[in-house]
């Protein structure tokens, strides 16, 4: 069985193996590089993909019906 000081270093290990790779995902998350889009353009075409028309709101009232 395993004794009180082999499961103490365990537990040691263990907790040390575990913080230094969330330090590492850390690392390498915050150092990773973001793709940027290739043009202004092709930006605002994605932007313009799932936007709705403007609907002009001065020639109809509130019945609906044109003045």
């Amino acid at each position: 069985m395993i004794s009180d000081d082999d499961l103490y270093r365990l537990a040691i290990f263990l907790g040390s193996c575990a913080m230094m790779m969330i330090v590492l995902y850390h690392f390498l998350d915050v150092n990773s590089s973001d793709e940027e889009p290739e043009s202004t353009e092709s930006a605002s075409q994605i932007k313009a993909v799932g936007t709705a028309p403007a609907v002009s709101a001065d020639k109809v009232s509130a019945s609906g019906k044109e003045n």
